[in-house]
């Protein structure tokens, strides 16, 4: 019996998909649910499992074409016999065979004794490998199968020695060799991914009046409250204080003095959330994504900082889901973990503003008359300027700034 291998759905707005790597080749048979097809859409990049047990018989999308979802991907040819039943009759047959031997051929010398048995110990160790290989996440395999690694010589930085991303990446990142005069260039088709952020981020430029005002903190206070409190807070929450949490607690209440931050144009109308989801972007091997701290108003800072670490560790293993990515009032972008001093930001439409924070530096600067060396961090707020004035985007920078370099403002709320 055929059956159809249907594209799944991905989330309200998503419409269709790339087909990055099929898995499997006509004719190859798998069992039910096992990966055959990876699909990637502008947001994430999943695995499309079989249906049932089987063989495929046709593939209807090749790699790099888009097709829309509820779209047929190829078609399967359902498997007879259960995988069980055929293990039986391969069990049954070979009694049957080994009963009508001669005695005299199964006699075995000392010399094959030991052939079978080294034979055998190899065919476990292949099996322990292999079991551990499925254990891996999708694109953990993906990366190892395509650059034709071998999994046990990586090093895994988890307690449980399972490979992440972070670890093949580690282990693939040595010497480069010159390229040769051949291969000086290389001519790779753009993910989906990349194809839709270079869309959106160029649609950013052309549809809103994107302008950026810079300001500077001083981290002295949140840099004392972190090293005062660092051993207690990773005891009661599991997780480091960061300065994300910092950042998110003093956007959200920046963004409920400054509602037209947390705004958008839709139409010819202004839609004012009521709601404070904060995109943290983060930059992945395929591109920048945006997964979302829903209600970040409610979270405290344990909750934060534990939501921080979760979603950066899916978005590395490639496994952030569409209700991971979905949502957004307003966007903050850490360009500082990378060393950037600064930047404008472009706004995440259909946001109206991102907030991009820098590295942290000592500078020199004058306080009551003294030049002091303090840690500066330079701020810079990207924002619509058809929905937000200069005094707004103005006034709610500096209102960022205040809160920070006072974290008990913060921390009560006043």
């Amino acid at each position: 019996m055929s059956v159809e291998l249907i594209v799944p759905t991905l989330g309200e707005s998503i419409t269709e998909a790339t087909v990055s790597k099929w898995l499997k080749k006509v004719g190859e048979s798998f069992e039910i649910d096992e990966a055959l097809v990876e699909i990637e859409t502008d947001k994430i990049t999943v695995e499309v499992p079989a249906p049932s047990s089987g063989s495929l018989s046709s593939i209807n999308v090749k790699e790099g074409s888009d097709i829309n979802i509820g779209g047929v991907l190829g078609i399967i040819e359902e498997a007879k016999n259960t995988k069980s039943d055929a293990n039986k009759s391969n069990v049954d047959q070979a009694k049957k065979e080994e009963s009508t031997k001669p005695k005299n051929i199964l006699k075995e010398t000392n010399e094959s004794k030991e052939g079978n048995i080294s034979q055998e110990k190899e065919k476990i160790q292949s099996s322990e490998i292999k079991n551990d290989f499925l254990k891996l996440s999708p694109a953990v395999k993906k990366m190892i199968t395509e650059n034709k690694l071998d999994a046990n010589l990586i090093k895994s930085n988890r307690e449980d020695g399972r490979l992440t991303k972070e670890d093949v990446l580690n282990y693939m990142s040595g010497p480069k060799t010159a390229l040769k005069t051949s291969d000086r260039e290389e001519s790779v088709r753009m993910s989906k991914i990349r194809r839709t952020i270079a869309t959106r981020l160029k649609d950013a430029q052309n549809t809103a009046a994107i302008l950026t005002t810079f300001n500077e903190v001083d981290m002295s206070e949140i840099i004392k409250v972190r090293d005062l409190k660092k051993d207690d807070f990773m005891e009661r929450y599991g997780v480091k204080l960061g300065f994300m949490s910092f950042f998110v607690k003093a956007v959200v209440m920046s963004l409920q003095e400054f509602p037209a931050v947390n705004a958008e144009i839709r139409d010819d109308n202004i839609i004012y959330k009521n709601h404070f989801d904060i995109g943290i972007a983060v930059g992945t091997e395929k591109g920048l994504v945006v997964p979302v701290l829903k209600n970040a108003n409610d979270m405290t800072f344990g909750d934060i900082e534990k939501k921080i670490v979760e979603l950066g560790t899916k978005a590395k293993e490639g496994s952030l889901t569409m209700e991971d990515l979905t949502g957004g009032t307003f966007t903050i972008s850490n360009g500082g973990v990378y060393g950037s001093m600064l930047s404008t930001p472009i706004i995440n439409r259909p946001q109206s503003g991102i907030l991009g924070m820098h590295n942290i530096q000592k500078r020199a600067v004058v306080i009551n008359d003294e030049i002091v060396i303090r840690p500066i961090m330079y701020l810079a707020f990207s924002y619509d300027h058809r929905i937000i004035d200069g005094k707004e985007s103005v006034g709610f920078l500096i209102n960022i700034k205040t809160l920070l370099e006072n974290p008990s403002k913060i921390v009560l709320g006043i």
